[in-house]
C-alpha cells in the first residue's frame, strides 16, 4: 500500500476545520496590520539559499531537498524558508522603487529532518517581512503584532503559555571581533564540546551558544558575552526596541544565547516559545537582516521579519481546548419517490447560490436511512422532497437541532422562506 512520505502529513477533514479557522484568523490579522500578500515559488535556485542562509548552517549542510534539473542544467531546491525567496522577489521586481514595503506569505516549506512532534519534512509557515525600515519601531511592531495574535487564537502569553525571548547580535563587524575571543574560549574547553559543537567551532562558532546539550551549555554560559562588543548604534537600536515593547506592555526575557540558525541575521533576534511542545517549543521566530538585499545582489535595504510554525500553533490550539466546532451545514436535502431527485437537485442548487451550506443526499436509500444521515451530518434542518411535496409544489422543513413542528414552504419562495427559517432555528 502506498503511503505518504515520512514527515509529510495529510490533513484530514476533521482537522481541516481547525486549520481553516487558524488560517483565516492569521491572514485577517496580517492584513489588518498593514501587510500585503505575496506568493513565491516552492522551488528556487539552490544558490539563493546557499548565499542567503549560509553554507555553514544545518539547513544548507544537511536539510535541503536539492537536485539537478538535467533538462535545463539547473541546481534547484524546495524552499526551506521564506525570507530569502521574498527578498529575491523584491529585488527581481523592484518592489522598493516607490518606498518601503510590508509583505506576508504563507505555505509549505521543506527540510530533510528526523520527523518528530512539531518537526516535519513538509511544514507550513506564515511569514511577515518589512523592507526598507531601518529603525527599531518596525522590529517592535512585528513583535507586538504577535503578542496581540496569541489571544485571538486562544493562546494567551502568560506563565506556562507563550513567552518572548529577545536578544541582539549586533553588526557583522561586532560579531567578528567577538568571534575571536569566543573561539579562544571554546578551544580552551574543547574537551567538553560534543561533535556538533566542535564542527561549529570551525564554521559558525556563534551557533555553539545555542546548543541544547547541557554540557555545552555550561561552557557557553561562561563565554564572553556578545553584548560587551556592541557599539553605540547597535545598543541604541536595542534600547529603542525594549522601550517600545515596554510601552506596549509586552513582557520579554533577555536571552544572550539566542542567535537564531540563519547567517543573515543582525541586531534584533527574537523567539516566541511554549513549554507545552517539548523540545520543539519555538512557535515563532525572527529578527533583522539588514545585509540580505546586498548579499543577494540587490541595492542595500534594511529588512526585518518573522516566520511562525503553523503545525505547532495548531497543536497548541487543539491542546488548549479552543479549537472551533466543526461547521454545520444549514440543510440536508432528502428526496424519496419518482421525480423528486430533479426537484431536490434544483432546491439544493438555489439555496447554495443564495449562500447557504447545503448537502444533497446521494446514493438512494429509504426515508428513514436518509433521515439518519441528515441527523449525522450535523445539519440544522432537513429539507424533504417526497411525492406529496412534489405534487403540492412545496418542500417540508424539519428542524434537527431544536424541537418544533415540521412545516411546509412553497417551492417558489424557498430561498426567502428558508433564510427566515434559519434565522429562527439558529437563534
Amino acid at each position: 500500500m502506498l503511503q505518504a512520505i515520512r514527515g509529510m502529513n495529510d490533513v484530514l477533514p476533521e482537522e481541516a476545520a481547525l486549520w481553516r479557522s487558524f488560517s483565516a484568523t492569521v491572514e485577517a490579522w496580517l492584513e489588518r496590520s498593514g501587510y500585503r500578500a505575496i506568493r513565491m515559488p516552492l522551488v528556487e535556485n539552490t544558490a539563493l539559499f546557499r548565499r542567503a542562509i549560509g553554507e555553514a548552517t544545518d539547513i544548507v549542510e544537511k536539510e535541503m531537498y536539492s537536485w539537478r534539473d538535467e533538462l535545463n542544467a539547473e541546481e534547484l531546491t524546495l524552499r526551506p524558508e521564506g525570507t530569502a525567496s521574498c527578498v529575491r522577489a523584491a529585488i527581481e521586481h523592484s518592489l522598493l522603487y516607490d518606498g518601503p514595503k510590508r509583505l506576508w506569505y504563507g505555505g509549505p516549506m521543506y527540510r530533510h529532518e528526523r520527523p518528530q512532534k512539531g518537526r516535519y519534512r513538509e511544514f507550513y509557515q506564515y511569514g511577515a517581512e518589512a523592507f526598507g525600515f531601518p529603525g527599531p519601531e518596525v522590529d517592535a511592531e512585528l513583535i507586538v503584532m504577535c503578542a496581540r495574535l496569541w489571544p485571538e487564537l486562544g493562546l494567551n502569553a502568560r506563565p506556562g503559555g507563550i513567552r518572548l525571548e529577545l536578544n541582539t547580535i549586533g553588526s557583522a563587524d561586532e560579531r567578528a571581533r567577538h568571534r575571536a575571543d569566543l573561539v579562544s574560549h571554546l578551544r580552551a574547553h574543547e574537551g567538553r564540546l560534543d561533535a556538533d559543537a566542535k564542527r561549529r567551532l570551525h564554521t559558525n562558532p556563534l551557533r555553539v551558544l545555542d546548543s541544547k546539550n547541557p554540557a555545552v551549555q555550561e561552557v557557553a554560559a561562561k563565554a564572553p558575552p556578545l553584548m560587551g562588543y556592541l557599539g553605540e548604534a547597535s545598543l541604541a537600536h536595542f534600547e529603542g526596541l525594549k522601550k517600545l515593547l515596554a510601552a506596549a506592555g509586552v513582557e520579554f526575557a533577555l536571552n544572550p544565547r539566542l542567535v537564531r540558525g540563519l547567517d543573515y541575521y543582525n541586531l534584533t533576534v527574537f523567539e516566541w516559545v511554549s513549554d507545552a511542545l517539548g523540545a520543539q517549543g519555538t512557535v515563532c521566530g525572527g529578527g533583522r537582516y539588514d545585509g540580505l538585499f546586498a548579499q543577494l545582489g540587490g541595492k542595500p535595504a534594511p529588512g526585518v521579519g518573522f516566520a511562525m510554525g503553523c503545525e505547532r500553533l495548531v497543536a497548541l490550539i487543539r491542546e488548549s481546548g479552543n479549537a472551533p466546532a466543526a461547521a454545520r451545514p444549514d440543510a440536508y436535502v432528502i428526496h424519496q419517490g419518482e421525480g423528486t431527485l430533479e426537484c431536490a437537485f434544483a432546491i439544493a442548487d438555489a439555496l447554495r447560490s443564495a449562500g447557504h451550506a447545503v448537502v444533497l443526499h446521494a446514493g438512494g436509500g429509504s426515508f428513514k436511512s436518509q433521515m439518519k444521515k441528515a441527523d449525522a451530518s450535523g445539519a440544522w434542518a432537513a429539507l424533504i422532497v417526497g411525492e406529496d411535496e412534489l405534487r403540492a409544489g412545496e418542500i417540508s422543513v424539519k428542524a434537527l437541532r431544536r424541537t418544533e413542528d415540521q412545516r411546509r414552504i412553497g417551492r417558489g419562495r424557498v430561498v426567502e422562506e428558508f433564510a427566515a427559517t434559519m434565522q429562527r432555528i439558529k437563534a
